[in-house]
């Protein structure tokens, strides 16, 4: 069938909204007061029908999977706040907007304008040395410090007795120390109680990072070559990229130009590969010449002439995410909020040059997105309002690592301390069949099953809370067996309630499992098991309801497991 061209598709869009909406034909059931109060809040215009014209649109393949930066993920945002103003919504982004705007970056390698020098002789760029993309002109002293790292649980320090501030620090390879594993990470603080050698550097005021080769890197060579001198790299959050700016410049050296740097040390650069990322005093046998037994770290000859010129190409491409706020009916817990996440993006076109080449992400997170639409739908009906505010928030770049909600979090359009609770939704559509024995659909939820995770974590009355309006209304099975801290699949890190979490907001995270599509081109609307989707997003909507209405905030009674406190490892 021919694809419908995207100023069509939008044009039908915008005539098809200007028409009276019309809700799925229901029976009318025996008014009760909890049926009464539902109609009150616009529970009855959550429905299927709703979501399937909504995601239709979103996940549809004109939207291109919805990339974060791309064309499809910004439309998507348009016909997200283009509802949200005609149902009368407060912006809260930027600039009396609907989008806190995100400024991207992407940086590459201008190799014709990059090169280096030692000791007079000359080296180029793709042969001699492979740099990331930060334009440096280094020149100045060199200190060399084996592995380059500080692993404080094993009473490891790379730099004892030497400073490295204005200096270009020296190491070897791109992996930890012997006898340190990523393990050995997972409980301690970057930055703290362990450091990497570039942010060593970068921490110390160092200039930059030299790495001698290792087999890997050299296996690694020529493609490293391609991808620095290809098209443009993938973007990355300007605002992250470094507390203090950009990254310290880290050039991986050939061995000619590893070669060439150590001509003339006390260690030849044979030898100080051959140590390669031991600890401590050890003796090596080079392939050339006796047994040396080496010391580390220790600063080059003052004399030695060292430059590295880098350039680099770029642009800044910009990004949003989708904020807006229905105002509380109480005059004092109005400047409270229950927040409501997404992410409103996805992998892209992820399959080019096949016949299916688009990633729709109608599940991941088309459901989450579609169902925070139906439920801002909802609250814009309702004939009272909640006592506290409701944040919608739609986060970009969540598949980039979760990028929206950490800006959010880390540059809150709103006091972040005012947000009582975050209910994330990210995968709701997808129901498990009878009789499907497909290995990779073997932890996708059923029909009337959904996992809840974190709700009991931080907070045990939003947990109670949670079972609570569950069981009153549709008792769906709650599936509590990922809000574990050690669930081997970690999926409380991979969503974007946990930059809520980490600063000590509580949390509820519904999820209905991997299944055979994700991050697959076939993740697409007619997959999706709408029935289930109204199920769950009414039970939502529900728990939004109740949260808001609370007297008092819930209690934080329980700090989050050390495990949950940061992503490293």
């Amino acid at each position: 069938m021919r694809k419908l061209k995207l100023p069509t598709l939008l044009i039908l869009l915008a005539l098809s909204l200007a028409l009276p909406t019309t809700f799925a034909q229901r029976a009318k059931p025996k008014a009760t007061p909890a049926t009464t109060l539902s109609a009150a809040r616009g529970l009855d215009t959550i429905t299927a029908g709703q979501f399937q014209d909504y995601l239709s649109f979103i996940a549809s393949d004109e939207m291109e999977g919805r990339d974060t930066p791309s064309r499809g993920l910004d439309t998507t945002a348009k016909f997200i706040a283009m509802n949200l103003k005609r149902w009368g919504f407060r912006p809260a982004g930027d600039d009396s907007s609907f989008f806190q705007k995100i400024v991207l970056r992407r940086d590459q390698i201008d190799g014709a304008h990059s090169f280096a020098e030692i000791n007079g002789q000359k080296f180029n760029f793709g042969d001699d040395f492979l740099p990331n993309a930060v334009s440096a002109n280094m020149t100045g002293p060199l200190v060399y410090a084996g592995h380059g790292w500080v692993v404080k649980s094993k009473n490891i320090d790379a730099y004892q007795g030497i400073d490295v501030k204005d200096k270009i620090v020296v190491v070897f390879g791109e992996g930890m120390p012997q006898g340190v594993t990523r393990a050995d990470l997972s409980t301690g603080k970057m930055g703290e109680d362990w450091i990497s050698p570039a942010l060593y550097a970068q921490q110390h005021g160092a200039k930059g990072v030299l790495v001698l080769p290792e087999y890997g890197m050299l296996l690694r060579w020529e493609q490293t070559r391609q991808r620095l001198g290809g098209p443009m790299p993938r973007p990355q959050v300007e605002k992250f990229m470094s507390p203090n700016g950009l990254p310290p410049p880290v050039v991986w050296l050939s061995p000619r130009a590893a070669a060439a740097l150590f001509q003339g040390e006390k260690y030849s650069a044979a030898t100080l590969m051959a140590y390669g990322s031991a600890v401590g005093p050890i003796t090596v046998a080079p392939q050339a010449g006796p047994p040396v037994t080496v010391t580390l770290p220790f600063e080059l000859n003052a004399g030695k002439n060292v430059t590295f010129t880098i350039a680099t190409k770029g642009d800044k491409p910009m990004t949003q995410n989708i904020v807006a706020v229905w105002e509380g009916g109480d005059s004092v817990l109005k400047n409270e909020y229950v927040a409501m996440g997404a992410h409103y993006d996805h992998i892209g076109i992820c399959a080019p040059g096949t016949a299916d080449p688009i990633c729709n992400g109608a599940d991941d997170d088309g459901s989450g997105t579609t169902a925070l639409l139906g439920m801002a739908e909802a609250i814009s009906h309702a004939k009272l309002r909640p006592r506290r505010s409701v944040l919608f928030v739609w986060h970009c770049g969540e598949e980039k690592g979760l990028w929206g909600s950490r800006y959010f979090t880390d540059y809150p359009t709103i006091p972040l301390d005012h947000i009582v609770t975050q209910l994330n939704i990210d995968m709701i559509g997808r129901s498990k069949k009878d009789g499907d024995t497909n290995p990779r659909n073997a932890s996708l939820s059923g029909p009337n099953q959904i996992y809840v995770i974190g709700s009991t974590m931080m907070s045990t009355e939003l947990g109670k809370l949670s079972e609570t309006v569950n069981k009153s209304y549709l008792n769906l099975q709650y599936d509590l067996r990922y809000d574990d801290p050690n669930d081997p699949n970690r999926f409380f890190f991979r969503s974007d309630h946990f930059n809520y979490a980490r600063k000590g907001i509580p949390i509820i995270f519904f999820f209905d499992g991997v299944h055979e599509d994700y991050h697959r081109p076939g993740d697409e609307p007619q997959k999706i098991d709408y029935e289930k989707m109204e199920k769950v997003a009414r039970t939502i909507y529900l728990t939004l309801w109740e949260v808001a209405n609370l007297p008092v905030r819930p209690k934080v009674d329980k700090p989050l497991p050390a495990q949950l406190t940061q992503r490293a490892g």
